[in-house]
Order: C-alpha cells, then sequence, then structure tokens
C-alpha cells in the first residue's frame, strides 16, 4: 500500500469508538490502509476492535512502550511507503489525506508533512499541540505558527502557505518510511512528548524539510491521554526537552560555524561548545522555573523537574567531536534547519513582541 495510516492506542476506546469510523470512511477508494496498534490497553479498546471493527488491522503489545517505542514497534512491521501517525482523539474529514500525499509525491525534498491542527472544542482555532506547524527558539522552547505560550489564534487563512516549519506535531503527521527508517525511528528514550520535535530535527539535519501543508486540516481534541496538570507530563517535557538539544543542538550549531571558518573538526569543536553553553542556560532557566513550584507549594511540580535534570545526566549522550565534524564535511552547504528562532521566545511573548522567524532557513 502506498500510505499506513497508525493510530497508537492506549486506553482510547471512547475516541476510537466517537473518530475512527470517520477516519475509515476517509480512506475508502485510495491506496490506504488503518492500522491500530495498542499499548497494552486495560480499558476495552481491543474488545470494541474485535466486535465493532473486525476488519480493521490491530497490532497489540504485551506492555505500554509509550508513544516513542509503540509507534516505533508498529510503524517498522508496516510496508508503506509513507506512514500517518495519529492520535485517537483526532476528527478528520472527507479529503484530509489526498493533500499530503499529493504533496509528498510531488516534492521529494519533504520528509514530514502535516496537517494544519484545529481545536476540536472551538473549530475555527488553532490547536495547541501543533497549529500551523511549529518553531524553536535558542533554548529549545516549542511554539507554533497560530500558538505562543497559551494563547491559540483564530485561522483566518493567515498561515495558508506550503511553509517549511521547524516541527510538526505528532497528533498527525506523515513521514516518508525511507527517512523514519533511516532516522531509526523515535528515540525511545523520550517515552512520550517532544519526540516528534527530535525526530523533525533529525530529519531535517539529513537533509529534508518539514511542511505544513494548508489544504489539509484536521480537529485534535487533545489532552486525551495525560492533562496538564500532570507532573508526570511535566517531567517528560522537561527531561525530553535537554535529551533533543543534547541530539541535535551540535551538530546544528557546527554547521553554522563552518560558514565562518571553513574548517570541519574546528566548527564541530566550537559547535559542541555552544551547544553546552546552551543547554547549561537552559537547564538554569528551568531551575528558576523549579524554584516557582517550591514557593508557590507545587512540590510535586518542583520534584519533576529535579528528577528530570537527574535522569537527563543518566541518559544524555555526549556529542562526539568526529563524529560532528564528519557531519559538517559531508553536509555544509547541503542541509538547511529551518524555523530556528535565534531568541528566547518567552519574555518576547509576555511582552507582546513580535516574534519574527525567518522561514527560508536560519542555519
Amino acid at each position: 500500500m502506498k500510505t499506513a495510516v497508525v493510530i497508537l492506542n492506549w486506553n482510547g476506546e471512547g475516541f476510537l469508538r466517537k473518530f475512527l469510523p470517520a477516519l475509515l470512511h476517509s480512506v475508502k477508494g485510495t491506496d490506504a490502509e488503518v492500522i491500530v496498534a495498542d499499548n497494552a490497553s486495560t480499558d476495552g479498546s481491543m474488545k470494541l476492535m474485535l466486535y465493532d471493527f473486525p476488519k480493521v488491522r490491530t497490532i497489540r503489545f504485551e506492555k505500554n512502550y509509550g508513544f516513542t517505542g509503540g509507534y516505533n514497534r508498529a510503524l517498522f512491521q508496516t510496508d508503506a511507503e509513507y506512514y500517518v501517525m495519529i492520535n485517537s482523539d483526532i476528527e478528520v474529514p472527507e479529503g484530509w489525506l489526498r493533500p499530503l500525499t499529493d504533496w509528498m509525491d510531488s516534492h521529494p525534498e519533504c520528509g514530514i508533512c502535516a496537517p494544519k491542527l484545529h481545536s476540536y472544542r472551538d473549530r475555527e482555532r488553532f490547536e495547541y499541540a501543533g497549529a500551523a506547524g511549529g518553531y524553536l527558539d535558542k533554548y529549545g522552547y516549542p511554539f507554533c505558527r497560530g500558538r505562543v505560550l497559551r494563547k491559540t489564534e483564530k485561522d483566518c487563512g493567515q498561515y495558508d502557505t506550503h511553509a517549511p516549519v521547524f516541527w510538526a506535531s505528532g497528533a498527525c503527521l506523515m513521514i516518508r518510511s525511507s527517512l523514519f527508517k533511516k532516522l531509526g525511528g523515535l528515540d525511545e528514550r523520550f517515552f512520550a512528548h517532544q519526540e516528534e520535535i527530535d525526530l523533525c530535527w533529525r530529519a531535517q539535519l539529513a537533509g529534508y524539510q518539514v511542511v505544513t501543508v494548508p489544504e489539509s486540516t484536521v480537529w485534535h481534541v487533545g489532552g486525551g491521554t495525560l492533562p496538564n496538570s500532570s507532573p508526570w507530563k511535566l517531567y517528560l517535557n522537561f527531561r525530553n526537552n535537554l535529551l533533543m538539544l543534547q541530539n541535535n543542538l551540535a551538530a546544528t550549531y557546527a554547521l553554522d560555524f563552518y560558514r565562518q571558518f571553513h574548517d570541519p573538526e574546528k566548527a564541530a569543536w566550537k559547535g559542541i561548545l555552544a551547544a553546552r553553553r546552551t543547554i547549561l542556560q537552559r537547564m538554569l532557566l528551568d531551575g528558576c522555573a523549579a524554584a516557582v513550584y517550591l514557593l508557590t507549594f507545587r512540590f510535586g511540580y518542583f520534584s519533576a523537574v529535579v528528577k528530570a535534570h537527574r535522569d537527563f545526566r543518566k541518559s544524555g549522550r555526549r556529542p562526539d567531536q568526529g563524529q560532528t565534524a564528519d557531519f559538517v564535511a559531508s553536509n555544509a552547504g547541503r542541509v538547511t534547519v529551518h524555523g530556528l528562532y535565534r531568541k528566547w521566545m518567552i519574555p518576547r511573548a509576555l511582552l507582546g513582541m513580535r516574534i519574527k522567524v525567518q522561514e527560508k532557513g536560519n542555519i
């Protein structure tokens, strides 16, 4: 088949019952198949699939491997040209898939694309998780076209361009299967949260673009698995943000330094030092957030940040200078990273200042 549309489910019986029929109807008559992979649900999800959707292929895991491990296991055993990762709490309209496959067919430089993400509850507004494609500021804080901090915009067509972005939301994105395999899939250390940003960053460093396709729009409920108030979710976001920076920042900086020094070894060394400095600054900012949680008696949040930093130090992988130099030598002039904002987004957003990101590439 051309496209595998894969839902990774965990205790999402209600969402499957509500949204799966429309998804199945939307791919009728196309070269696409819907697959439900289940992360050892304890609700009635698999009974629902057995009795209400017996013709839908299901993949069952013996334990919860998280978003990263579950999708890796599901996609690596699925044969298709394109993979679509889609949440169970997504509502799709008729014809949502075709613009994505058409874009990928006609743009070989694009490795990942995604529809616009609207709120299921307020259908004309962008949804928090991905809006019209995401950016990343200098300290690793993500934001979107259509969403900065908690503020979302009404979609008035202001982002109806096929713009390269930094990342697309894992709530619904399409990736070339060849690229997914080349990258080794999702980083399973993440378990869940920000793993798609890391995947998009690695895709860009591999020479591919990430693009929002505005002809396609889906509606996302959001927060279906972990509520925003969860200390576990906070832990994952703080830890995974640091892992993501450590995975990619040195190579990204090194490409920039190569323009100045034209020496891969020196560019790699400078890039690694700059990445360490940025990560340290981010950890200090995290420490300030932890102090606020402590002073406001949110002890669960405080503990989550402390544990996130401790586990990052245990599981992080420092970049190797030789490998970084080899990467620069092979990719300087070929790789462009789009959507990396060179300033700190948060104070500018709080002060109401305009955040302008160069969509033609920053590095």
